[in-house]
């Protein structure tokens, strides 16, 4: 793990209408290393979208103090994923979901507009963002279909298993 990334657990065992395949969102303070649970995608979105110039401490979290204990562990209780710093924060009124895949091999991201049209790609943003003017103060440059990586060390064995058999399976670090 990258000491200088924000880190967000994410797990398909846990399924929301509003977000199917991440059941907490987190970040790992700068100075203690502790995991602290992030209470909304969107605030979330704002630490990663400004971490670079502003990494995540626990002081700037209300009642959150590096002498408490973490929020969340680090763990195989849950599949991981870590996602990349500096993402642009999405669009207000559209929606960002990210989608684990059944295989574990990695994270899909989309984009929902206000009106419900999923988006799966640049193209499928700069189509929309034409058609719609709208939405003229919306950039291309907003959306980031970059997916989290997938944490291998927190994959399920039945997983990993089952997913043997494939050519460039995930491995397990265990």
């Amino acid at each position: 793990m990258a000491k200088d990334s924000p880190k967000t657990p994410k797990t398909s065992s846990s399924r929301s209408a509003t977000n199917p395949s991440v059941s907490v969102w987190a970040a790992q303070c700068e100075k203690c290393l502790k995991w602290r649970r992030i209470a909304t995608q969107e605030e979330f979105e704002e630490i990663r979208s400004r971490f670079t110039e502003e990494p995540f401490n626990c002081h700037n979290q209300p009642n959150a103090s590096c002498d408490d204990p973490a929020d969340i562990e680090y763990d195989s209780s849950r599949t991981w994923a870590m996602d990349k710093p500096n993402l642009p924060k999405t669009p207000s009124g559209f929606k960002r979901e990210l989608y684990l895949r059944r295989d574990y091999s990695k994270m899909d991201a989309y984009y929902f507009t206000p009106s419900g049209k999923k988006l799966r790609s640049f193209t499928d943003v700069t189509t929309f963002l034409q058609q719609n003017p709208e939405f003229s103060d919306v950039k291309p440059s907003d959306f980031s279909f970059t997916s989290p990586k997938v944490m291998d060390d927190t994959i399920p064995s039945t997983a990993l298993l089952a997913n043997s058999h494939k050519k460039g399976a995930a491995s397990s670090t265990k």
